[in-house]
């Protein structure tokens, strides 16, 4: 009789200790060894670096690796190409990307995503195969950005009149086409005293940017007021304006922010920013990617919005955090 109490003892100690040790191990989660690269078009701008710190984030959150891939530079067609194809080899459970040239982009898009699925931030590409889309509507975007320059010339003239001038840091970019097409349109239908007596395209550096708009400055002594589309044409137009010392003269909008220019606002060398929200766009994009490789329905396309930041307010809670995101 003891043996038997001894061995049923021991069973039960047996079964106790194995539903303990199962107890103690991890459940199962879909999110492990789950790898979502994500390809952004430059991974030297702080623009980009926002985009990467959202989808750190949600790697971190989601339980999921997150490779952060991209060129050196926005005009690297070709690299990104590469990237996207080495990327899908990898068999990955999905891939995000921000496409760097619109009509390029579109086949190696299609391609990849017979193999997986493919969600799309910020700039789109010739393709009809995104599994989701999230995006600032980049044609309100310049509506925003020519409604801010409106009023910024009205503060100083007292009126909605004048020469404007738009730069556009690359051709074929889609946001960047976008955004140019909203500014014009804009200017074309709510303010006809503005008149645009130039609309030039950069090679995506500073550096041209800088120079475009200090032969403007010099061809066109009457001009009031800049559109400059992107981060990098704002940190060279400002640079212009700032050398020349004709913040008070000539009204510039940019698009997106970093420290440099958040500096040219504070100066009044900027009269304003239109601000999109990068960290979303990263956060968001993983998080859909994870989403659809479930099996999840999703949008198809999701407004991440805009906003337009002057020295009035950007000191307003919301503003702030669209202007001092963490990259860390």
């Amino acid at each position: 009789m003891s043996i038997l109490k001894s061995m049923t003892r021991c069973a039960l100690m047996g079964i106790a200790g194995a539903a303990l040790m199962t107890s103690m191990m991890p459940a199962p989660s879909f999110a492990q060894d789950v790898t979502i690269p994500i390809i952004v078009k430059d991974t030297t701008s702080f623009y980009w670096q926002i985009v990467l710190a959202g989808a750190r984030q949600a790697g971190k959150d989601l339980g999921v690796s997150v490779p952060e891939l991209g060129a050196q530079s926005e005009s690297d067609i070709n690299g990104q190409i590469s990237i996207l194809e080495n990327a899908v080899a990898g068999k990955p459970a999905a891939v995000v990307i921000s496409p760097t040239e619109f009509k390029a982009l579109g086949k190696p898009v299609d391609e990849a995503a017979k193999s997986v699925p493919v969600i799309g931030i910020d700039s789109s590409a010739d393709s009809k195969a995104f599994t989701s889309f999230l995006t600032t509507d980049n044609v309100q975007g310049g509506r925003i950005a020519a409604d801010g320059l409106a009023a910024a010339v009205k503060a100083v003239t007292g009126k909605e009149e004048g020469e404007i001038a738009i730069i556009t840091s690359l051709p074929g970019v889609g946001s960047l086409d976008q955004r140019r097409e909203g500014f014009l349109d804009q200017i074309k239908t709510k303010y006809p005293g503005l008149t645009v007596v130039a609309d030039r395209y950069a090679d995506g550096q500073a550096t041209t940017g800088l120079n475009m708009m200090t032969d403007l400055i010099t061809a066109n002594p009457n001009l009031v007021g800049v559109f400059a589309s992107n981060l990098i044409m704002a940190q060279g137009v400002g640079q212009a304006i700032a050398e020349n010392k004709l913040g008070d003269k000539i009204k510039v909008i940019g698009f997106d922010s970093d420290e440099k220019t958040v500096g040219f606002l504070k100066e009044g060398v900027l009269a304003g920013l239109v601000v999109q929200d990068p960290y979303r766009m990263g956060y968001d994009g993983v998080k859909t990617a994870l989403a659809v490789s479930k099996g999840e329905k999703v949008e198809t396309f999701v407004d991440t919005g805009a906003n337009l930041v002057t020295q009035a307010n950007m000191a307003d809670p919301k503003i702030d955090a669209l202007l001092n995101p963490k990259v860390n």
